[in-house]
């Protein structure tokens, strides 16, 4: 009998409640700290940090069906001088001469996230999507030197188990200045995986789309993608990963990939030649994670480097 009721009581509230829509499966959810969180189907694939105090915004954690996290914060033998390793992040090691990557430069610089756009938080059930303003300063004079529009999209393809997080940026100066990516081999975005899958200290796998395995063979070498695989939990399947993949509408693709057996990589952006933008020539980027279950095959990994470059790119962001 009270089964019955609870069962009235529920038709009598949809009844109330007609024009009640369905939750979307995806969702981007604004945190207390500056911290937005990425959802699908309430569970949390990822999370937007955007501190003021931080010396740049990051993603973390990166999870897919097992709960651990990925990524990590910091490198596990050297977290003071690799504090700059958030988990998944942007920076560049020189622009205009300015240090954004490490923590420790002489000549340091900040990146600040000035705005969460009004309009540009998005859920449905196919992705959720945030966009936000990002200031890059010199820590020395707070001259600004890149403004930056990031738009971030999470897009579920088989929930938790795998999912894509696409990165677009938009990259400019203040009117009359321009601005120089230096030569380097750090930046523009980076994975600091987990401890446990890392080659030396768990025995991962990096792979890229040339077929070519870790650091001795990948190591700056030019790629469409690179994967870092490997043991995220004891269990007989706790395997998982991350592929990196740069579009090819990105300058010098198929570019260098800096890869490290002790669990980093990253996708440069100016490895051995500079990079100049100004304010009526910005400069757009487009980047993508795939993350997974499993140790992934050259053959899935390319089948979704494919589906990303299929997707068509942002009108404006």
């Amino acid at each position: 009998m009270r089964t019955v009721w609870i069962l009235l009581f529920l038709g009598q509230l949809h009844a109330q409640l007609p024009e009640a829509k369905p939750i979307p499966k995806t969702q981007v959810i604004p945190l207390p700290h500056h911290v937005t969180s990425f959802q699908w189907e309430g569970r949390e694939l990822t999370a937007a940090h955007f501190a003021p105090e931080d010396r740049r915004p990051f993603w973390y954690p990166i999870r897919c069906s097992h709960d651990p996290s990925l990524t990590r914060m910091g490198h596990p033998h050297d977290p003071l001088t690799h504090s700059h390793h958030n988990s998944v992040w942007i920076a560049h090691a020189s622009v205009n001469g300015i240090d954004f990557w490490g923590d420790q430069a002489k000549l340091g610089g900040k990146i600040t996230t000035v705005e969460v756009s009004r309009e540009g938080y998005e859920d449905a059930d196919k992705h959720a999507s945030m966009r936000t303003v990002n200031h890059w300063t010199s820590l020395d004079d707070g001259k600004l030197q890149v403004i930056e529009t990031r738009h971030t999209e999470i897009r579920p393809l088989r929930g938790a188990a795998s999912w894509f997080m696409i990165v677009d940026l938009c990259l400019a100066t203040p009117p009359g200045s321009k601005a120089t990516f230096g030569a380097s081999g750090f930046g523009l975005i980076a994975v600091r995986m987990a401890k446990s899958i890392g080659v030396l200290d768990g025995g991962g796998r990096i792979l890229n789309s040339e077929g070519q395995v870790n650091e001795a063979a990948i190591f700056r070498k030019p790629a469409r993608w690179c994967d870092y695989s490997g043991r995220i939990t004891s269990a007989t399947e706790g395997f998982g990963g991350i592929t990196l993949m740069n579009h090819p509408s990105n300058p010098r693709n198929p570019t260098a990939f800096h890869v490290r057996d002790d669990g980093w990589m990253g996708c440069c952006l100016s490895l051995d030649e500079s990079v100049e933008i100004t304010e009526n020539r910005p400069l757009r980027l487009r980047y993508a994670l795939w993350v997974h279950d499993g140790v992934a095959s050259l053959e899935a990994c390319q089948t979704h480097w494919s589906l990303f470059t299929s997707l068509p790119l942002p009108r404006k962001f």
